[in-house]
């Protein structure tokens, strides 16, 4: 690996730290974006059956909002709820549809920088072809020939082309599938609070 590196020369360096951000943007993003921190399996029905009769107990409300990030959607339209029992229904909603701009921003960490690393790398591939290009030509000046020189450039060409599309790949396709994830994320919590807001409408209804 270390003789790869040797040959492809300085500008495959950019392209090994694009490499190294990449690996851990996605392996944060994967353990980040796990079902049970994100959205749990029957939390909904758990925070509807809490709130059957009453708004729960501020501890319980706590509890919600610290469980997951769906949790938080729901705990803001339960604290809405208890700050102001009669709130109106635009207001309500545009309390939980902050909450959930503010949950769907943070699943969307990093994928910014994913993506502009898979669009890079390319770039950088192609700096380091042209960077080889130049040895080569470099080599060939009128009445000289460097045999040395012509083979360096043609593995920095080379060597820099395959890094770039090497991390750009699996760079885009771990962005497409994370931002797939994020998307159905977010329609998962717009369902959710939908409901939940009938489920806090209809309490404010009995409360009148």
């Amino acid at each position: 690996m270390f003789t790869i590196i040797q040959a492809a020369g300085w500008p495959i360096w950019p392209l090994l730290i694009c490499s190294v951000v990449a690996l851990a943007l996605v392996i944060e993003r994967m353990m980040s974006l796990r079902p049970h921190l994100v959205a749990p399996e029957g939390l909904l029905e758990q925070a509807l059956k809490a709130s059957h009769d009453n708004l729960p107990s501020e501890e319980a409300m706590q509890q919600l909002h610290d469980h997951s990030v769906l949790g938080r959607i729901l705990a803001s339209g339960l604290h809405a709820m208890k700050d102001e029992p009669l709130i109106s229904t635009e207001d309500l909603r545009s309390s939980m549809e902050s909450a959930g701009r503010k949950a769907a921003h943070e699943l969307e960490k990093h994928l910014v920088a994913l993506a502009t690393i898979a669009s890079a790398a390319p770039l950088l591939g192609l700096l380091g072809t042209v960077i080889g290009m130049i040895d080569i030509f470099g080599s060939q000046a009128p009445g000289t020939s460097n045999p040395v020189q012509l083979a360096q450039g043609i593995s920095i060409a080379l060597y820099n082309t395959a890094f770039g599309l090497i991390i750009a790949i699996p760079a885009l396709m771990f962005w497409r599938y994370l931002r797939g994830r994020v998307d159905a994320y977010v329609l998962g919590f717009e369902l959710d609070a939908e409901r939940f807001m009938r489920h806090l409408l209809a309490m404010r209804a009995r409360l009148k």
